[in-house]
C-alpha cells in the first residue's frame, strides 16, 4: 500500500470515528435534552432533543457511505421527512404555548447541557470539515455543516433558556422553538436536496 492510499485509509478511519462519537454523543444528548424538557415543560428542549435523534440517523449514513454504500438518497429523504415532521410538531406546540401563555419552568440542566454541547461539537465540526476535504467527501463535508448548524441551534437554544431562567421571560422558550423549528426546516431541506443530487449522480 502507498504512503497516499495509507494516508487515505487513515483519514477514513478518523471520519468513522467522528461519525460514531456523534452517534453517541447525540444519543446522550437527546434523552437528556427530552427528559429535561418534559420536567421542564420546555418546548425548546424536547425539540433539541428530537433534532438530536435525527442527528443519530444522519450519522449512521455518513457511516453506511464511508464503508463503501454508494447509494444513499432514501436514508437522506427519510432523514429529510424527519427534520420537516420535527418542524411541523415544534412550531405547533411554540404557537400553542406562546398563544395559552404556557409558562416553563427553568432548566439550569438544559442550560449546562448547551454549554457542554458547544465545548464538545465545535473542535468535532472543525475536525469532521478537515477530514472530509482531506478525502474529497462531500457527504462528511455536509455533516460538518449539519454539526456547525446544531452548533448555532445550541447557542440560540442557551439565550431562550437563559432568558427564562434569569429574567424571567417565559416566552423566550417557545420563540427559541420556533428557532429550532426553522434549523430544522433548513436541514431538512439541505438533506433532500442532496438526495437529489446524489440521485442524478447515481
Amino acid at each position: 500500500m502507498s504512503e497516499a492510499e495509507t494516508d487515505r485509509q487513515a483519514m477514513r478511519s478518523r471520519g468513522l470515528r467522528l461519525a460514531w462519537f456523534i452517534v453517541a454523543w447525540d444519543v446522550v444528548e437527546g434523552a437528556v435534552a427530552v427528559t429535561a424538557g418534559l420536567i421542564a415543560g420546555s418546548i425548546a428542549l424536547v425539540g433539541f432533543g428530537l433534532d438530536s435523534a435525527i442527528e443519530v440517523f444522519a450519522a449512521l449514513v455518513v457511516i453506511g457511505q464511508l464503508h463503501g454504500k454508494a447509494r444513499y438518497t432514501t436514508a437522506l429523504k427519510l432523514i429529510a421527512v424527519s427534520f420537516f415532521a420535527l418542524a411541523a410538531y415544534v412550531t405547533v406546540k411554540a404557537v400553542i404555548d406562546l398563544v395559552t401563555q404556557a409558562k416553563p419552568d427553568p432548566s439550569l440542566i438544559g442550560i449546562g447541557l448547551n454549554v457542554v454541547a458547544l465545548a464538545v461539537m465545535i473542535p468535532v465540526a472543525i475536525a469532521q470539515r478537515r477530514t472530509g476535504d482531506a478525502l474529497g467527501n462531500q457527504v462528511l463535508v455536509a455533516q460538518s455543516d449539519e454539526t456547525w448548524i446544531s452548533n448555532y441551534l445550541s447557542v440560540s437554544l442557551l439565550v431562550g433558556l437563559g432568558l427564562n431562567a434569569w429574567v424571567g421571560w417565559w416566552w423566550a422558550d417557545p420563540v427559541a422553538a420556533l428557532v429550532v423549528s426553522a434549523v430544522a426546516v433548513w436541514e431538512g431541506r439541505e438533506a433532500w436536496q442532496e438526495s437529489r443530487n446524489a440521485d442524478r449522480d447515481e
